[in-house]
């Protein structure tokens, strides 16, 4: 079952160990580090799971998930340092399908996931289909493949890293840096400048005309957007 997932945790270590893992799961997965942000998130991109951490600047993982039970059905899993029975009641008395302690291994953590999505009724009879859309381009996790328009497009490891966050969250805007984040797997050596190389190289692969793209846009003193809903 391939599911889109929004993880709620302001640890950036953790978070990204998370997404990863949910990759390699073949799911899609956005990241926020904020309990304001994580709902806004929710209630824009009706995610199939929330993994919510309980201690989130903001408003807390308690407060998120209150708020989230009063709009929808969304499945929770919250994660915490804190582990007494009270705690855990509590989190699982405000709506929380699972509560998992910290530490955990992902391992344990993917399991627990695949478990309150195969109970989930949101899931249950969807068909499958493991392919992010947005903006023209579409991004099929278990082939590993990209299209625009419909047209299979070579893209390098770190492009398709790029690609994959920029359509997982259309009109966000992405600094250097956080894009920077996402290639580290593969070049580690890389600097915020080279975002800007990989940019110009999906252009020249998803737009007409790359010297007035449409689709990978500048936001000037701030980074990069992919243009367009997701579908």
């Amino acid at each position: 079952m391939c599911a889109y997932v929004l993880v709620a945790e302001d640890d950036e270590k953790q978070a990204e160990l998370i997404r990863l893992s949910l990759l390699k799961e073949g799911h899609t997965a956005t990241v926020v580090h904020d309990g304001g942000a994580a709902l806004e998130a929710a209630r824009r991109y009706r995610p199939d799971l929330v993994v919510l951490d309980l201690m989130l600047p903001v408003i807390d993982g308690y407060g998120v998930c209150r708020e989230l039970r009063r709009d929808d059905d969304i499945p929770v899993l919250m994660l915490t340092a804190r582990s007494t029975e009270d705690d855990v009641l509590l989190g699982l008395e405000i709506g929380a399908d699972d509560y998992m302690t910290k530490p955990y291994s992902p391992r344990e953590l993917m399991a627990r996931i695949r478990t309150v999505l195969r109970r989930s009724e949101r899931t249950a009879g969807r068909s499958e289909d493991p392919v992010v859309r947005a903006g023209g381009i579409a991004i099929d996790l278990l082939r590993h493949e990209v299209r625009c328009d419909g047209a299979l497009v070579e893209v390098t490891p770190a492009e398709y890293e790029i690609l994959l966050a920029m359509a997982s969250e259309p009109e966000r805007v992405f600094s250097r840096r956080q894009l920077l984040h996402y290639t580290r797997g593969f070049d580690r050596s890389s600097t915020e400048r080279a975002i800007d190389v990989h940019i110009m190289n999906l252009r020249k692969k998803t737009e007409r005309d790359p010297r007035r793209p449409v689709r990978l846009l500048t936001v000037f003193g701030v980074g990069y957007k992919l243009s367009g809903e997701r579908a």
